[in-house]
């Protein structure tokens, strides 16, 4: 696989340094994206960059992923407004274990192949560099006028002189300039990789390298993904969607993808997912026939969903969204873990009953107008039965007498009122 041309026609190259293609193609290349350590999970922000290792692996080539635990203590000035918190020596730790974890979903780092995945810490190395070897070893090699004409420095400088650039995130590009020298001489690594926000920066390190090592380094990044809309890929009301699944249930991650718009879709598919150039063409061919089927959202969940999480867990996923969505029976409903529950009737209405009174057993009218009021009045609901408009756990009730108990609890705790197709709510039992 020409790993340069698998990238171009995915939409994942935004600029390259001339020679890279040759590099790539002349030997066994091993190449490194950074990756930010401040929480300890990726979320899907990340998987462009991940997305470019595992290509990159399936190519023949070497996949390096540097958590930057050094660069995490300063804060990188790209795209940024603010300096970033900067995290103990104990918090990046478990948060580049956290990481790995998952990155080993991706990348096969245990095969023992020359193109095995490693992972590296540049804390590892920038942590006894004393800050006089360091302005003697690097800072002397970089004029102050090469510094400040990457567009990271310049775009902060300009927007708000008031607030300005503290030396330290200034220096920033001269410690991830290092990164790259470093692997360049501890591990042969001729290429980095990363988004188009970080050309400056990496090509910090392919000038450092040019001067400290008279070797050759190459550059290549990847545009920054947005929305049809101009609006942040990757953001919901509710925050980042992440890949650890106790922050973003598979639930909820399999419906990220699912509502994504035609457009949105059509390109998200060839960057996130592994299906070849002819599997992508069929699909975006079938759902312009059909777009109302959504067959290229539902594809794109399912393989990214898969991968991430399990099979099981898109299953499940599907299965979910099908009882919202009215064609889900009691059967499924109880299988789903609590997490995924939880996740498809977040935000209905809620009632608190009590555990003592379902033991004994609740008048279906009673439960539903007095003890939960579900409903403005008996009157109402009676006419709801009769009109065959209310369910229990996906069950039509349709007599007036039934007795609601404990055997109607889903896990022991909730039971699922629907009135007519729409409305839901949730009964916890406490």
């Amino acid at each position: 696989m020409n790993f340069v041309e698998e990238l171009n026609w995915r939409g994942m190259i935004h600029d390259i340094m001339p020679g890279t293609e040759e590099q790539l193609k002349k030997e066994l290349t091993t190449a490194y994206v950074g990756i930010d350590p401040t929480a300890d999970s990726l979320h899907i922000g990340h998987l462009v960059g991940v997305m470019m290792l595992k290509h990159l692996q399936l190519a023949g080539h070497k996949p390096i992923a540097l958590i930057g635990g050094a660069t995490g203590m300063i804060g990188d000035p790209s795209g940024k407004s603010q300096e970033r918190n900067l995290l103990d020596e104990e918090t990046l730790r478990h948060n580049q274990n956290c990481i790995k974890a998952q990155l080993n979903r991706f990348l096969d780092f245990d095969s023992g192949e020359p193109n095995s995945a490693e992972l590296v810490n540049n804390y590892d190395w920038m942590k006894e560099y004393s800050f006089l070897e360091f302005i003697r070893d690097i800072g002397k090699h970089l004029t102050v006028n090469y510094m400040m004409s990457k567009d990271s420095v310049k775009k902060r400088l300009g927007e708000d002189a008031k607030v300005g650039m503290s030396f330290t995130e200034f220096s920033y590009q001269l410690v991830q300039g290092t990164d790259f020298l470093h692997l360049y001489r501890s591990k042969n690594c001729k290429l980095q990789m990363g988004g188009s926000d970080q050309w400056g920066n990496i090509t910090t390190g392919t000038e450092l390298i040019r001067r400290k090592e008279s070797g050759e380094a190459f550059a290549l990044t990847c545009p920054l993904i947005t929305k049809a809309d101009g609006t942040k890929f990757g953001k919901t009301e509710s925050g980042n969607v992440w890949l650890d699944a106790k922050l973003t249930s598979p639930y909820k991650f399999f419906q990220f993808w699912l509502n994504t718009s035609d457009e949105d879709a059509e390109r998200y598919i060839k960057i996130f997912t592994l299906l070849t150039r002819d599997e992508v063409a069929d699909l975006v061919a079938r759902h312009k026939q059909a777009p109302h089927e959504r067959e290229l959202q539902k594809k794109l969940a399912e393989e990214i969903t898969v991968m991430v999480h399990s099979r099981e867990d898109y299953e499940m996923a599907v299965e979910a969204s099908q009882i919202l969505f009215g064609r889900g029976t009691a059967e499924n409903l109880k299988k789903l873990d609590e997490q995924t529950f939880l996740a498809v009737f977040e935000g209905v209405p809620q009632f608190v009953v009590s555990k003592a009174e379902l033991a004994a057993g609740i008048n279906v009218v009673d439960l539903l107008a007095d003890t939960a009021a579900v409903f403005p009045s008996k009157g109402e609901l009676r006419r709801t039965i009769k009109g065959n408009g209310l369910s229990i756990n996906k069950d039509k009730i349709t007599d007036q007498e039934l007795s609601v108990n404990e055997d109607y609890l889903i896990g022991d705790k909730y039971i699922l009122v629907q009135k007519g197709k729409k409305n839901y709510y949730l009964l916890i039992a406490e």
